[in-house]
């Protein structure tokens, strides 16, 4: 293995252990459809966005730069996210940064998935308008 494999595997653990260093595992009720088994979330114990308007999701240092921690948890595990793609919260926690309950999806799917778990009714996609 090549010392750059090395080292970006020891990053990845050296990232992962920073951020279960600050994670409590709570039995939600979340289950896991792959499985049918439920499944942990690993609910964030340290600082978060506040609690304005999209606020609640947590936040780290990384680089000495202020990070979305479900998104780092994300990224160590599965690797790049695209720009126009979010992270989704499977489990429906903002805190959860298991990167087994988190998915990317597009915009559209994200707040598709919000609606349905707010009991909304998902709105439907426009019709274009055909000129004449």
């Amino acid at each position: 293995m090549s010392n750059r494999l090395l080292l970006l595997s020891d990053r990845r653990a050296q990232i992962a252990a920073r951020i279960f260093a600050c994670v409590e595992v709570v039995h939600t009720g979340y289950i896991d459809p792959k499985t049918g088994l439920p499944s942990a979330c690993h609910l964030w114990c340290g600082a978060d966005s506040g609690t304005g308007r999209g606020g609640g999701y947590p936040r780290m240092k990384l680089n000495d730069r202020t990070v979305a921690v479900h998104i780092v948890s994300f990224t160590n595990a599965h690797g790049y996210v695209p720009a126009n793609k979010q992270i989704d919260h499977m489990c429906r926690q903002r805190r959860c940064v298991n990167d087994e309950h988190l998915e990317m999806v597009s915009h559209r799917e994200n707040q598709k998935r919000r609606d349905i778990a707010r009991g909304l009714v998902p709105k439907r996609k426009r019709k274009k308008r055909v000129r004449a």
